[in-house]
């Protein structure tokens, strides 16, 4: 596996990171905030923030951003996995269309989704800075982050439903030997080409697979690996 797609699996496997922006109140200055994001099938980061905000009068001020996150599990400061994705943003204008992905992600949003004032903008990269541990320093290839459109875009309601609906039992097992969670509540809130997410008695896990997958047929077969994986 290259080192964009590590890096495209780790920021899809966390939920905010400090943005970086450049201060309209304070010319030439940075200015940091910690950001919730949703990573979108092409890879883009999608956020939600208030007009209010002073990272979004920045962001409308000049749209170049930065943001980084990094292994929030691991106490090895230096040593841990970290990303650092450099892009521009821009409002995303049906917010609709995308209210219903990153509600899945962030039901706690409800309420700032709601309310006018919040609206989406899409982080789309430029770079990658991506360190996978010690000695692992690469700047990643921006073509093999990117991810062109593919068929289980269209299907990814489809597929979390067929799951929720019939095999719970499946994704509790996964949540059991994949992450050595024994839950009660579990569903699927999301899947892409290179793994799904679920909600284990609200604690969001991520599962990768082994290789990226481009359709449902794919998608199912390596469900079913792991499902096979999982019971060994």
């Amino acid at each position: 596996m290259n080192n964009a797609i590590e890096a495209r699996q780790m920021l899809r496997a966390h939920r905010y990171g400090a943005l970086s922006t450049h201060s309209k109140k304070f010319e030439g200055y940075p200015f940091g905030s910690i950001t919730p994001y949703m990573v979108d099938h092409d890879g883009s980061l999608v956020i939600l923030i208030s007009g209010l905000a002073e990272h979004t009068r920045n962001i409308l001020h000049n749209p170049r951003v930065s943001l980084i996150t990094h292994d929030q599990g691991d106490a090895q400061i230096q040593t841990q996995g970290r990303i650092t994705l450099v892009g521009d943003a821009s409002p995303i204008a049906d917010r609709e269309a995308i209210g219903g992905r990153y509600l899945r992600y962030f039901p706690e949003a409800e309420s700032y989704f709601q309310m006018h004032d919040f609206s989406f903008f899409r982080i789309r990269a430029v770079a990658i800075r991506y360190i996978g541990g010690f000695g692992r320093i690469h700047w990643a290839n921006i073509d093999q982050y990117n991810v062109a459109p593919y068929p289980l875009i269209a299907d990814e309601t489809d597929v979390i439903e067929h799951m929720n609906t019939d095999h719970l039992d499946t994704m509790r097992n996964y949540c059991l030997h994949l992450h050595q969670r024994d839950v009660l509540d579990v569903a699927m809130i999301g899947i892409d080409c290179d793994g799904f997410d679920m909600r284990a008695d609200n604690e969001m896990l991520r599962i990768n697979f082994a290789e990226p997958v481009t359709d449902a047929q794919q998608a199912r077969a390596a469900l079913v690996a792991l499902a096979k994986a999982a019971k060994q």
